[in-house]
């Protein structure tokens, strides 16, 4: 029998049995499995187009073709951000997200917790003002024909507007936020040269280790084994 390649033997036993395995649907104390990586971008997905088209959708005059299509399509994409939002912070209880890694500050850590935190919340509390929004006038939601989201709190005065401008400045606040959540990530990835990034991509033995070349315990993806 041919002796195992070197490169094999830079990856820890239990990295090779995972691997060989495939990805696995829940998080393990090292990376994320898939349903915490497929929620993950979808949300993000969702974010990201559904800013610019609610943008788009407010300057429409009444005659555009999609001045009705574009509110309706929000409304749907909305409700359905918030129930895969539901789905994942449920999915965290049941699977609980990798250990941090470490390195960094104990103010970085804190920071980005908060940054983590700050994400959930303003995302709960733009799905309560745009709901607020679209059963301002007592009709509920409809969610792409499959079913009615019902209209259960009184209105009060000027509610559709109030609503509408804490629903534009939450969004504008998540998208702030949403960019410092991606810089952080690209400066995990290119300055400090850890997995955090790789591991929410389903990629993290692809990452070799910091940028000096050293290795710590909790970066040994690649850490050779002693015969």
């Amino acid at each position: 029998m041919p002796p195992e390649p070197v490169i094999f033997k830079m990856v820890p036993r239990q990295v090779r049995r995972e691997g060989a395995q495939g990805m696995r649907l829940g998080n393990t104390r090292q990376t994320y499995g898939a349903i915490s990586i497929a929620l993950h971008w979808l949300v993000a997905l969702l974010v990201l187009g559904l800013f610019p088209l609610g943008l788009y959708m407010t300057s429409l005059d009444y005659y555009h073709p999609w001045y009705q299509a574009a509110p309706h399509l929000h409304r749907g994409l909305g409700i359905t951000l918030l129930l895969l939002l539901s789905l994942r912070l449920c999915w965290r209880f049941i699977s609980p997200p990798p250990r941090p890694l470490d390195g960094g500050s104990r103010l970085l850590r804190r920071l980005a917790g908060l940054v983590h935190g700050g994400l959930y919340l303003l995302l709960l509390a733009i799905a309560v003002s745009g709901y607020l929004i679209s059963t301002a006038d007592g009709r509920g939601i409809e969610v792409f024909g499959w079913f009615t989201v019902p209209a259960l709190l009184p209105a009060f005065k000027d509610m559709e507007d109030a609503a509408g401008d804490v629903h534009f400045v939450l969004a504008v606040s998540l998208i702030g936020l949403v960019a410092l959540h991606a810089l952080a990530a690209l400066k995990h990835h290119f300055i400090d040269r850890d997995p955090t990034l790789m591991r929410m991509l389903g990629k993290p033995r692809r990452v070799t280790g910091r940028a000096t070349g050293a290795i710590t315990e909790s970066e040994t993806f690649f850490t050779k084994e002693t015969s």
